[in-house]
């Protein structure tokens, strides 16, 4: 995944130690079923106001840099919000002097992969909603509002390279048939940490929709 999750390093989660802490907002959700054994959540968020921009043509930095320019204030407000993490990424900041809301950020990063229509998406923190959310001044950013989202998440440790990531998908995606759940959706990924937390101490996740 080349440079993409040292970006999200600085940034997601430019406050984690080397052991993992961060200050960052996580989207709540409600646990509906656990497996322990096997790192595996149900779960169901009840809403969550998305920031997504493409991954496609530039690819995943890009996309990063878009949604944190956001973040930092290219969007349409007055209010200026503090940042929940310090910033290692000075130059991803907007320069524009009409500066818009600063909005806190949350984890995790969420990537959708599914081919003609991979995004990457900024989680709102829960005081946001739809209405409420800065519209962004950057045609390429899209908010939008995801309800009653159940589904089945791994846990996994190290990096999000895609071997990882496919040895846990496939663990996932046995387990919710071996449970009578139906997929449906692709998988997601999801990145939690910074480059600075060891690999053994990062907290990832694959996510797949479920009913």
């Amino acid at each position: 995944m080349k440079f993409l999750l040292s970006v999200i390093a600085s940034v997601l989660l430019a406050g984690c130690s080397v052991f993992g802490q961060s200050n960052v907002e996580t989207a709540p959700y409600t646990l509906l079923k656990t497996d322990a054994e096997k790192n595996i959540e149900v779960r169901n968020y009840d809403a969550m106001v998305l920031v997504s921009t493409s991954m496609a043509g530039e690819g995943r930095n890009s996309a990063f840099r878009k949604l944190f320019r956001y973040i930092g204030g290219e969007n349409e407000g007055a209010t200026e919000i503090s940042m929940t993490a310090p910033v290692f990424m000075d130059n991803a900041k907007t320069t524009d002097n009409n500066k818009g809301t600063e909005i806190a950020m949350t984890a995790p990063v969420f990537m959708d992969n599914r081919a003609g229509e991979a995004m990457m998406s900024f989680v709102m923190p829960k005081d946001f909603t739809l209405q409420t959310t800065p519209k962004p001044t950057n045609p390429e950013v899209k908010v939008t509002e995801l309800n009653n989202y159940k589904v089945a998440a791994i846990k996994f440790s190290g990096t999000l390279s895609k071997r990882n990531v496919a040895k846990h998908t496939k663990t996932l995606t046995d387990w919710i048939n071996e449970n009578d759940y139906t997929a449906i959706s692709e998988p997601v990924e999801a990145g939690y940490n910074g480059p600075l937390t060891l690999p053994m101490l990062r907290r990832n996740e694959v996510l797949i929709e479920i009913k």
